[in-house]
């Protein structure tokens, strides 16, 4: 989500005063923790399959936790830790640059853990840290992670807030039992950075539970992101400075995504606006019970074989449209 938000502010940054920039890029590069070893060392990894015009296809995995402190220091270093993501995302960006899709991994699908058997995947960041993590979803789709993103939920709530609220259309109301005290009724409504967190967080308040909590938070993504792109907000460097200086010390990003690089790669997509971001599920085919009486989600391999081929060969977009995913699932 906040990486989403940064490709935004880049853009607008560089839209509104390249005087700016280097002030921003300066702040973004110094206020990030950097993740000196995200990627899985010495194992056979996805190759990067260049396009006729030069340009790669660009796959950056969103990792979203509750706490930071140790555990999260031992995730970053690739050390075992007791931690799990709460949230997993994969933005992949087409080598055409037209599009931007951002694909939820429900984080109690069970698939193959490279080196620990089947698990819910979210227990690959407890197992191994970042890399593994990046492992793990690389195995799955067959797709090389080029970034790797970590923010924590007060980092959440600072650039909610930081944004000055949030306006998303509430599909099912529910009152909030991970969150005490909140209620959302259904419709259109502002939220602040804390009645951000409770909504994109609660789960059991829902029939269908985490796939509820899923389109909930693909919806916030997507007002968020809006938000930045909206004219008054790119046309004021003052407010994205702002933005910039209060999210980045909670975010952590592989050593190789600078603000260079974020620039660069929000130069390529300097013509998506929001609707061209489309979010969706990786399929699945149910929730049922692990051999080890784990409740969990059951990953649907046609499907995921079938995104995985999409996006090695540049028709997610014919994906999407043969399933009807282009308003989510």
């Amino acid at each position: 989500m906040v990486l989403l938000v940064a490709l935004a502010v880049v853009v607008g940054a560089a839209s509104a005063a390249v005087v700016f920039l280097g002030s921003i890029a300066t702040t973004f590069d110094s206020a990030t923790q950097k993740i000196p070893t995200a990627f899985p060392q010495n194992v056979a990894r996805p190759a990067e399959v260049p396009a006729a015009d030069g340009k790669t296809a660009v796959n950056i995995l969103l990792v979203g936790s509750d706490s930071r402190g140790a555990a999260l220091s031992q995730a970053e270093a690739g050390e075992p830790t007791d931690q799990r993501s709460d949230t997993i995302l994969l933005v992949h960006i087409p080598a055409d640059r037209k599009n931007a899709y951002v694909i939820s991994i429900m984080r109690d699908t069970w698939v193959p853990i490279p080196g620990r058997g089947n698990a819910k995947i979210n227990a690959a960041l407890a197992f191994g840290g970042v890399p593994l993590m990046v492992e793990t979803v690389e195995s799955l789709l067959h797709q090389r992670i080029d970034h790797v993103a970590l923010v924590d939920f007060e980092g959440f709530r600072a650039l909610t807030d930081a944004v000055g609220g949030v306006d998303v259309d509430v599909p099912v109301p529910f009152t909030a039992s991970q969150s005490p005290g909140y209620r959302f009724a259904a419709g259109p409504q502002k939220l602040t950075g804390e009645q951000a967190l409770a909504f994109v967080r609660e789960r059991y308040a829902f029939p269908d539970g985490d796939y509820q909590r899923v389109r909930d938070q693909q919806i916030f993504v997507k007002s968020l992101v809006g938000h930045i792109a909206r004219p008054e907000t790119l046309a004021n460097p003052f407010a994205l400075s702002r933005v910039v200086t209060q999210f980045a010390p909670y975010l952590t990003v592989d050593s190789g995504f600078t603000a260079q690089a974020v620039s660069a790669l929000a130069f390529e997509l300097r013509g998506i606006r929001p609707s061209g971001i489309v979010s969706f599920t990786l399929p699945t085919a149910g929730t049922g019970v692990s051999p080890d009486g784990q409740s969990i989600v059951i990953m649907d391999g046609e499907a995921t074989e079938a995104l995985a081929a999409g996006m090695s060969g540049g028709t997610v977009a014919q994906y999407v449209s043969d399933r009807n995913l282009q308003n989510g699932n």
